[in-house]
């Protein structure tokens, strides 16, 4: 990493302020359905007690508004921490104020404090300046390990860090940063690249930029029909961005895209709706695409077996229902064949990991990326505030 890792800080004896991603999903209990975020952070963690620092971790969870709500409390997850850690975890019911400052100051080597979600303040949101020098009077140094939150100019994230000589990356930080490094500026080839999901307009940006760097592009999810309707081919009752045809016949004149040449269609998006595999290019006016079709994953998947690197990112149809997540398990099982065979896979955004937990390949691939919007924004070539403000080496 060309940045300041947190291995480069002396951390003996010091309070480190641990900017973390711990927005992990609750049930209507406030029980945590999914730990993968606070146990992605746990190498960080480990590493600062061992080496005998004083932890304040800060996070935000869901989307709360500038207000206190207490299903959106940071609390179960400082139990869960606890149980991961095998030691206590301190929580305080906010992140500033008098009695955080009482708490994090009574602090020895060794000991965790969790804070309360960052976002029960809106400054932290509108990254104001005081907010985070409030932050930043908590500690001694600060660590930034929410590569997920690394794309959000927050007070937390970016604001904070202009009041540290040293502000560094964690662990998980550096990791993601390789993995999405090494594919794009230094990558085994041939690069492919899946992009999926349903909307054009949160990867055209990305596709552009990949156009730029993989040897093949593969267009997959709900995305598919604009660039068929900008080929001129009939979509039925399909989703379709109308304003993005011109971006979306642009990319197509690259050779490097491949658009699937079948696909699955359904009267309706629901479980129990009628369906029948067409040509891409005879889509029923009554009908809407729902997944890819068998020959288009025949094809993915003999690129796949060329593949030296393979990043992914969305899925190929409505996998969230059984009959229409045949497309995505596929290319799901693919990647991981691949990178069993040797090749490096990059996974990434919030519904294609959802997708490898349900077919159960989290393990499976090279990387599984915990940010979601980070990740995209990266592979876009933007430019990440919270990347930004952290110390060159």
């Amino acid at each position: 990493m060309a940045k300041l890792s947190v291995k480069d800080l002396e951390l003996a004896g010091k309070r480190v302020f641990l900017r973390v991603d711990f927005n992990v999903p609750l049930d209507e209990n406030l029980n945590i359905r999914d730990d993968t975020r606070i146990k992605a952070a746990l190498p960080t963690i480990q590493y600062i007690l061992e080496k005998g620092g004083m932890l304040i971790i800060a996070s935000h969870l869901g989307r709360p508004k500038g207000k206190v709500d207490v299903k959106m409390s940071l609390e179960p997850v400082a139990h869960r921490l606890e149980m991961l850690l095998d030691r206590k975890v301190q929580f305080v019911k906010d992140c500033i104020g008098d009695e955080v400052k009482r708490v994090a100051g009574s602090l020895k080597p060794g000991d965790v404090l969790l804070l309360e979600n960052l976002r029960f303040h809106i400054e932290e949101k509108n990254n104001d300046t005081n907010f985070a020098r409030e932050l930043a009077s908590l500690a001694d140094l600060y660590v930034n390990d929410a590569f997920g939150a690394a794309h959000r100019a927050h007070a937390s994230v970016e604001g904070i860090a202009h009041n540290f000589e040293n502000p560094a990356g964690g662990f998980l930080m550096e990791k993601e940063l390789q993995y999405l490094d090494n594919a794009l500026k230094n990558p085994k080839r041939p690069l492919l690249a899946i992009i999926g999901g349903a909307k054009v307009s949160t990867k055209i940006g990305v596709i552009k930029n990949l156009l730029n760097t993989v040897d093949k592009l593969v267009i997959g999810g709900g995305m598919c029909f604009t660039f068929y309707k900008a080929k001129g081919y009939p979509i039925g009752k399909s989703l379709c961005e109308d304003e993005l045809l011109y971006e979306a016949k642009s990319a197509l004149k690259n050779p490097k895209v491949y658009l699937p040449v079948d696909v699955l269609v359904a009267k309706e998006a629901e479980a129990g709706s009628a369906t029948q595999t067409v040509d891409a290019a005879a889509i029923p006016d009554d009908y809407l695409g729902v997944d890819i079709g068998a020959k288009s994953v025949a094809n993915i998947i003999d690129f796949m077996k060329e593949a030296k690197t393979i990043v992914w990112n969305g899925p190929m149809g409505i996998f969230e229902i059984d009959r229409f997540a045949r497309g995505t398990e596929f290319v799901a099982k693919a990647v991981a064949t691949a990178t069993k065979a040797g090749a490096v896979s990059i996974v990434g955004g919030g519904d294609t990991i959802s997708a490898l937990k349900k077919f159960d390949l989290v393990e499976a691939v090279s990387h599984a990326s915990t940010g979601g919007g980070a990740s995209l924004e990266y592979l876009e070539g933007k430019e990440l505030p919270g990347l930004k403000v952290l110390k060159e080496k």
